[in-house]
């Protein structure tokens, strides 16, 4: 298969630098050029932004950002043995590509980028999800990014897009949704990946919204919903009692029946008990 930057097929790449993914890493690399290339326009135009992506590997889907014409591309890769392949696109594309070695769960990544910002990965799966809520929940909003365009596993990903009343809906598509626009854009089976995973993938693409679609504290928020989808099959009266005082009543001030149950309480309501919630301890 040819290369759409000159460099070595990345099959080459992975055998010249005894780049076997580590399954403690989350590492599975996405060898097909043609689908790197096409996942970078799914995020649309570049070359106007910054993209963030954590977890390249031997650098697929860098390799297609800059290819499909991304202004800059910063990734952040903590496996050391990676480095030496990032390296070589970056001379293959001068002053395009910074390549940033650590954990991404602890470094200031907005301090390495100039808006405006996408963020584009095949996230590794152990830390996918956490990554995903972070991005979502910052105190000040709107945030440093202005779109996700994210590789998951299947079912975190329909859990991303879910609605009220159905199997994966939960507080991931509450907080998703609250703030962004959330649609699943391509599905990748497994034999698409090195080392093939046991389940299907998908990329999401979220585009953040200027203001959150409902008033809410974020903190509140997020804190409520975890308690209510904790223990997904209890009345919310239940679930919640950990909130204090009269959860029945306040339950209802915001037009929740106290026996309902969390996954069938839409986002509105969800935020209107998030203010409730807030106006009660302030």
């Amino acid at each position: 298969m040819g290369t759409i930057d000159g460099l070595p097929p990345l099959r080459d790449v992975i055998r010249l630098h005894e780049l076997v993914a580590k399954k403690q890493l989350g590492q599975n690399f996405l060898l097909d050029l043609n689908l790197t290339a096409k996942i970078a326009r799914l995020a649309g135009d570049l070359s106007a932004c910054d993209v963030l992506e954590v977890g390249p590997g031997p650098g697929g889907l860098t390799r297609g950002l800059l290819a499909e014409g991304a202004r800059r591309v910063v990734v952040v890769e903590k496996d050391p043995r990676c480095l030496p392949a990032l390296e070589e696109i970056a001379q293959t594309y001068p002053g395009r590509l910074q390549v940033l070695q650590g954990d991404a769960l602890e470094l200031d990544l907005a301090a390495h980028l100039n808006g405006p910002v996408r963020i584009i990965s095949n996230l590794p799966y152990n830390v996918g999800t956490e990554l995903l809520i972070r991005w979502l929940s910052p105190s000040v909003w709107p945030p440093f990014w202005s779109s996700l365009t994210l590789m998951f596993q299947r079912e975190v990903a329909e859990r991303i897009v879910a609605k009220p009343k159905s199997d994966h809906y939960g507080r991931l598509a509450l907080l998703a949704q609250w703030r962004a626009d959330a649609k699943i854009v391509m599905h990748l089976p497994p034999e698409a990946f090195t080392p093939a995973p046991k389940v299907h993938s998908a990329v999401v693409h979220l585009t953040r919204l200027e203001t959150p679609r409902y008033p809410a504290d974020a903190a509140v928020l997020s804190r409520v919903t975890a308690m209510a989808f904790n223990q997904r099959r209890k009345m919310l009266r239940s679930s919640l009692k950990g909130l204090g005082g009269d959860v029945e009543g306040m339950l209802e001030g915001v037009g929740i029946l106290p026996t309902a149950r969390a996954e069938e309480i839409g986002l509105e309501h969800f935020c209107a008990l998030a203010r409730a919630v807030a106006a009660r301890s302030a």
